[in-house]
């Protein structure tokens, strides 16, 4: 019973289907005449719907691939566009990182080359020590030697006037002896003995005083063109170490003065040789040496305060020292300083000895260090993501304290690095300039 229901309503439908497509598509005939012939082709529901149908989906497929073949012509050239510009960026940084990797071969040769050259001064100024003090004990010799000959003169002449007051003696008694020429000529023999004794003796010891003198004379001769020669030399690393001092943007003498205070009075006027004193040309060209050793001395405590090599091992400068455009707000501003761009955490390094005077967080510096190196010079490593040291801390030429960031007012990870003498702002690169012409000496 209840199957037969269920056909019946699936007749119903088909009828009603059947009916609704008889409608839209009603019998239609389709005239054809040939000549006066007449002739009616019937066309039914059924064909037009199928014609219908095939239409309907032509007309769908030439849409579709229409379409299609437009957005696909599109999509392929977009993607095409893309790997151009992928290929070009990859091009782009294959040339960037063959020009870092480039960059840092040659900080690399120029740090050896410049640890290198520090070496050789180390061991030329060792030397000029060693010899300075050999040529201080030979000079301790010579003056030995000088005294020597003046007490052979003294003695000498102590002996030519005792020998001259035996001739007068000797006289005098020949002119009370007359009376007696046995005596006298027996005197006279013995007197002309002495005095032949006292002659001989005599010429012995001038000989001995001429050939003291004579070496005297050479010892001098070759000590003096010693210390002329140290003192060449000396001058040559002064001015040398003085440029160096001058690169880097600072008065020699304030900095040397800072270095050792001189409490002298103030002295001066022509140099005038005394005559007669033995040695005084040596004396004096050793008291000029003296002076420009004392001075190089200085010279060399004031060099191994200055923060003369750059932080950071490889870098780039994003912002000079001086005048510029707030990278935040654009408008103009001093920059007392200079910002090495590089690579977050990489390690940042001291540029000399020093005291670490301050180490945290201030404002808009950031995580900051400041280390004191004596006599006024302080350097500041800012905008850190990591510091390394405390304040109070001892700190080495060139050890690690800290990691680069963006701490504080930044706009990307760099070092602000400043240097200060005295409390006056001082331009890094000048510095770090001065410390290259220092290793390449």
């Amino acid at each position: 019973m209840i199957g037969n229901i269920g056909n019946h309503e699936k007749q119903s439908v088909l009828s009603r289907l059947k009916g609704r497509v008889k409608r839209i598509y009603p019998e239609r005939q389709i005239v054809i005449r040939t000549n006066e012939r007449i002739s009616y082709l019937r066309l039914g529901y059924i064909p037009q719907f199928i014609v219908t149908i095939i239409l309907v989906s032509v007309t769908s497929w030439v849409g579709y691939s229409s379409v299609s073949y437009v957005l696909n012509d599109h999509i392929l050239s977009a993607k095409n566009q893309q790997i151009v510009n992928v290929r070009l960026a990859y091009q782009g940084l294959l040339d960037e990182v063959t020009e870092y990797q480039n960059k840092f071969l040659g900080i690399t040769d120029e740090l050896e080359k410049n640890h290198t050259m520090m070496l050789d001064l180390v061991e030329q100024n060792t030397a000029l020590q060693q010899h300075l003090s050999s040529v201080a004990q030979e000079l301790k010799v010579t003056e030995a030697d000088r005294y020597s000959v003046i007490e052979a003169r003294e003695r000498l002449k102590v002996n030519l006037t005792e020998i001259q007051e035996n001739l007068h003696s000797l006289t005098s008694k020949n002119f009370l002896l007359n009376d007696n020429l046995d005596s006298v000529e027996s005197n006279l023999q013995i007197t002309v003995s002495e005095r032949n004794v006292a002659l001989e003796q005599s010429e012995r010891l001038t000989k001995y005083a001429n050939e003291l003198e004579i070496r005297l004379s050479t010892f001098q001769t070759t000590q003096l063109a010693s210390i002329i020669n140290l003192t060449e030399r000396t001058d040559s690393n002064i001015s040398s170490l003085e440029r160096v001092v001058t690169m880097a943007g600072m008065d020699v003498l304030v900095m040397v003065n800072g270095v050792t205070p001189k409490t002298d009075t103030g002295q001066g006027g022509p140099f005038i040789a005394v005559p007669g004193q033995p040695g005084e040309e040596l004396r004096s060209r050793l008291a000029v040496l003296d002076s420009r050793l004392e001075h190089l001395e200085d010279l060399q405590q004031t060099m191994q305060r200055l923060p003369l090599v750059a932080p950071l091992t490889a870098y780039y400068i994003t912002s000079k020292y001086g005048k510029r455009h707030d990278p935040l707000n654009n408008r103009w501003s001093m920059h007392y300083g200079v910002d090495f761009g590089g690579t977050l955490k990489t390690p940042v390094y001291s540029t000399a000895p020093g005291k670490v005077t301050y180490a945290g967080n201030k404002g808009k510096y950031g995580n900051i260090i400041e280390i004191d190196h004596g006599d006024g010079v302080i350097s500041r490593f800012a905008h850190l993501q990591k510091i390394l040291v405390k304040r109070g801390q001892a700190i080495g030429f060139y050890e690690k304290i800290g990691l680069l960031g963006s701490s504080g007012r930044s706009t990307g990870p760099h070092l602000h690095y400043e240097i200060n003498v005295a409390g006056k702002p001082m331009n890094p690169i000048k510095f770090i300039k001065a410390g290259r012409y220092v290793f390449q000496e």
